[in-house]
């Protein structure tokens, strides 16, 4: 199977391909952390790896998107472009969680405890979601405070992900225990969960764990009879 993966979620911006076949294999990526300006620069990304691979929009079987948790502009764009793909070229589109890649890479496989994925939020809350160390997920993904979670992690509880320092630092948890600090998933871990996950239950739909700050304007309105 060749997937088509992209990631606007957070301050990265990536887009590859990626083939699992026997007789295809193949894995291409482009990707730069810049913060801002995802618009500006992902569809030079797609264009450099599709072209690296020799790779045909019909030689495509999926297409893989981060869902989030990201910044609202970022997410947008993501999922405007792969949903863009999927309805011209008829091929399904598939959601991955920021989350969900940030535990793939970083999952120690060993059996032993389980990974806090964590992600800074406001003030002392983070986004984050607990995975096995194989790196299935354990929970399901929230916003948390770092109180909450000092009375409800297991304990021996492994982090990764922009916040897992805070969180150790909160919670007395020894940096040992740190096994990533990435602001960001691997784009090829975005890849990989793409070609396994099922269209069926993966909706590339955003993944908002708060519901947006700004509320609707009310003042100077008139209203209807």
């Amino acid at each position: 199977m060749r997937v088509l993966a992209i990631d606007t979620a957070l301050a990265n911006c990536a887009a590859a391909v990626l083939d699992n076949g026997a007789g295809t294999a193949c894995f291409e990526a482009c990707g730069e952390e810049i913060g801002r300006g995802h618009a500006e620069r992902l569809m030079d990304m797609i264009g450099e790896v599709m072209a690296e691979t020799s790779t045909a929009f019909n030689d495509l079987d999926r297409v893989v998107v981060t869902v989030g948790p990201g910044s609202f502009t970022g997410l947008r764009v993501g999922l405007a472009v792969a949903r863009g793909f999927g309805l011209v070229l008829g091929k399904p589109v598939v959601g991955v969680t920021t989350l969900a890649a940030i535990a793939r890479e970083a999952a120690p496989q060993d059996g032993g405890a389980s990974v806090l994925v964590a992600l800074t939020g406001k003030a002392d809350e983070v986004y984050c979601q607990e995975f096995a160390s194989s790196g299935t997920a354990a929970g399901e993904a929230g916003v948390r405070s770092l109180k909450d979670l000092a009375a409800t992690l297991p304990e021996g509880i492994r982090l990764a992900g922009s916040a897992a320092d805070n969180v150790a630092e909160a919670l007395a948890i020894p940096v040992e225990r740190i096994l990533s600090r990435s602001g960001f998933p691997g784009i090829r871990e975005v890849a990989e969960l793409g070609l396994v996950a099922d269209p069926a239950t993966s909706s590339p739909s955003p993944l908002y764990l708060r519901p947006p700050d700004a509320t609707p304007q009310t003042k100077g309105r008139i209203e209807r009879q």
